[in-house]
């Protein structure tokens, strides 16, 4: 194999480097989340009680998918 194919292949990510990035995106959607919920119930509390609700539940989602896809040669 030439150098600069060998270079170009990335490396499997780290567990490590997969959780940052799901909690990061799950900040930023959770906060989108809150501020919608709020404008349409108009209660700061059931809004921030969805906000958990979907924190939770899709930080858990997306760390099994990005871990999946991981694993998935297809598009390297």
């Amino acid at each position: 194999m030439s150098k600069a194919l060998e270079m170009s292949i990335e490396p499997e990510e780290k567990v490590k480097r997969s959780l940052v990035k799901t909690i990061s995106w799950r900040i930023i959607g959770t906060i989108a989340t809150v501020i919608i919920s709020w404008l349409i119930t108009g209660t700061l509390a059931l809004a921030f009680s969805i906000g958990i609700i979907e924190l939770i539940s899709k930080l858990v989602l997306y760390y099994f998918h990005e871990r999946t896809w991981n694993k998935i040669k297809w598009g390297r």
